[in-house]
């Protein structure tokens, strides 16, 4: 990790370079491959960039929001991937279809994630024990 020398400014943050991050996220990259160690040279270390995102309120709501298009996005390829499954690559597809599956679900979980359905119409009793019964 790159070290800021003595007197060296810290990372200069723009909305250019946040709309540029945002964009890339829901063009499908992860962070580790925005802010990796082959990043560009204008892109902030992945260290830089949680701290920023924990640090600025409008930068969080704005980078969720931003997980929640790359969610849609990782929907919307499953079709294209099963479509284009062959029985010669099946079980990569299939591999490929669950992942996306997963991610969705957890970037976006009221949409894509697993829902149970409780029914909680039965009826139940509870019975307390009292220290005075006869112990």
């Amino acid at each position: 990790m790159k070290k800021l020398k003595a007197g060296q400014p810290p990372f200069a943050w723009t909305p250019d370079l946040e709309a540029e991050i945002l964009t890339r996220i829901m063009g499908g990259e992860i962070i580790a491959e925005i802010c990796g160690p082959n990043r560009d040279s204008f892109i902030p270390s992945e260290t830089t960039f949680c701290k920023h995102l924990s640090q600025s309120d409008t930068f969080a709501e704005e980078y969720a929001r931003a997980k929640e298009v790359q969610a849609h996005r990782e929907f919307d390829e499953i079709r294209k991937i099963a479509d284009e499954a062959t029985p010669e690559n099946v079980h990569v597809k299939r591999l490929q279809v669950d992942a996306r599956k997963w991610r969705a679900g957890k970037m976006a979980p009221k949409k894509y994630g697993d829902k149970l359905d409780v029914d909680m119409s039965g009826a139940f009793s509870v019975t307390i024990a009292s220290e005075d019964a006869g112990l």
